[in-house]
């Protein structure tokens, strides 16, 4: 198989982290694929019509897209357990939870990138933020115990999202009045399947 990657890409890390934790690194080749929204002429568009990454080339059908598809077939794949059947939904919530977390931040930077300077918005651009902060807040009081619970792909989306804000948005602080978030994320941070997908600046 193949994975259609960058670095940078917080939705790209999780299926990378997902395919370490269930022992495939082996079994998928990374293959580097970076655009923007205004340019996907490098982009896998025959596999992705999107012109997303990541999109995962397998062996046996057609090119799987979106980090929630493929992160629950390799799962399913591998026979993981990173969909437990005693709390799939709230995983898939969490995991959702997380993702708009990372399209939020993502969209910020496409803002400054990919547009004129005079058509920005940073009005546009806060309220991107201010929907990873009630995500974030969410996270900090509803979600602690699942995040304590045994590991899954909402703990995996939640980790690479934590570190992308950290990557990208600095500045913006995400650990201030979430002391138990931030704890957790110390910790997770620690995963040989997270340092060895961090990204390369």
């Amino acid at each position: 198989m193949q994975l259609y990657s960058a670095s940078a890409s917080p939705f790209v890390r999780k299926c990378r982290v997902c395919i370490l934790e269930t022992g495939q690194e082996g079994a998928v080749e990374i293959l580097d694929a970076v655009g923007t929204p205004l340019d996907s002429s490098n982009m896998p568009t025959s596999h992705n019509p999107l012109g997303k990454i990541p999109a995962l080339v397998r062996n046996d059908g057609p090119a799987l897209y979106d980090s929630r598809v493929i992160t629950r077939y390799l799962n399913d794949l591998a026979g993981g357990t990173l969909y437990p059947k005693a709390r799939l939904w709230e995983t898939l919530t969490l995991e959702a939870t997380a993702d708009g977390i990372m399209e939020a931040a993502v969209l910020m930077i496409y803002e400054g990138r990919c547009r004129p300077e005079e058509l920005q918005s940073n009005e546009w651009v806060d309220a991107q933020w201010t929907k990873a902060a009630r995500a974030l807040d969410a996270i900090e009081s509803r979600w602690m115990s699942h995040l304590s619970g045994p590991l899954d792909m909402a703990q995996i989306a939640t980790g690479c999202a934590l570190e992308y804000l950290d990557f990208r948005h600095a500045a913006r602080d995400w650990r201030a009045g979430r002391p138990e978030l931030s704890a957790w994320q110390a910790e997770f941070a620690r995963r040989p399947s997270m340092v060895a997908t961090r990204p390369v600046v």
